[in-house]
């Protein structure tokens, strides 16, 4: 019994870890997009796929990824065809998805969905999540000036041969992808914070585009570390400590920036 939840324990970190230091280095490019509050509406469509998942058992990131690319399908589609600012057609959507989540989902079922569930990971959910994660945190890397420069400057970058509509798909499928994984750890109300909240310490803490990345990857893996192991010694869920770490960290970033002014 004490090896299934040493192995437990050890799959729920690993698992933490690769997700939260991908969607850290994800998030150091949406802050600099000013688009690190997308995940949060994102999060929100993911809830109907989560309910599916809890219901039928099985593996809720997967049952959340069709819904965030339905979503954003739907608001582009909306937006096409009527004059409604985006803002008000996310709005619409997300609602849409967290009223459809409570209808099929008992309400004594609805915590993994809102602030999900990291202490039990299979050994097969831990191994493609560090697979994605790994494949995210590569791809991030590979794009992540392009898509700097693009957003700094969009006309340079095209003189530059950069295909500036490409790179913004790509970006924008690996924040599904994100979103969809970080529901397993965080649920669906706190998608944002798990990207946004490093990033912005990383801010703080870092001189340089390259060592504010690096620093957002290291901090967005430790909250994880920290917030998963205070939940097997405090009788509180995983996903809701993990922010509250990043959002220490984030203020201790924010003094130690003010303290060296």
């Amino acid at each position: 019994m004490t090896d299934l939840m040493n192995w437990q324990l050890f799959f729920s970190l690993l698992t933490g870890i690769s997700i939260g230091c991908a969607s850290a280095y994800l998030g150091a490019v949406m802050l600099t997009r000013r688009m690190a509050l997308v995940a949060g509406p994102l999060g929100h469509l993911t809830l109907p796929g989560v309910a599916l998942g809890i219901l039928y058992g099985f593996n809720v990131s997967l049952a959340a990824f069709p819904f965030v690319i339905l979503g954003i399908v739907v608001i582009w589609w909306l937006e096409a065809k009527s004059r409604l600012p985006m803002e008000a057609l996310t709005a619409i959507v997300f609602a849409s998805g967290v009223a459809m989540t409570f209808m099929f989902l008992p309400v004594q079922q609805a915590e993994v969905a809102l602030i999900g569930d990291i202490s039990h990971v299979s050994l097969r959910e831990t191994i493609a999540s560090v697979a994605l994660s790994v494949a995210l945190l590569l791809i991030i890397r590979h794009i992540f000036r392009p898509l700097v420069l693009a957003t700094v400057a969009e006309d340079l970058a095209r003189v530059e041969g950069i295909n500036v509509r490409k790179y913004n798909l790509i970006y924008l499928v690996l924040i599904a992808v994100i979103v969809a994984l970080g529901v397993k750890m965080v649920g669906g109300l706190l998608t944002a914070a798990l990207v946004a909240i490093p990033a912005a310490a990383a801010r703080n803490a870092s001189h340089g585009l390259g060592q504010y990345a690096g620093t957002a990857l290291g901090i967005g893996g430790a909250s994880s570390v920290l917030g998963i192991i205070i939940s097997k010694v405090f009788p509180f869920p995983a996903g809701p400590l993990i922010i509250l770490v990043s959002t220490i960290i984030f203020l201790v970033t924010l003094f130690w920036r003010k303290w060296n002014a």
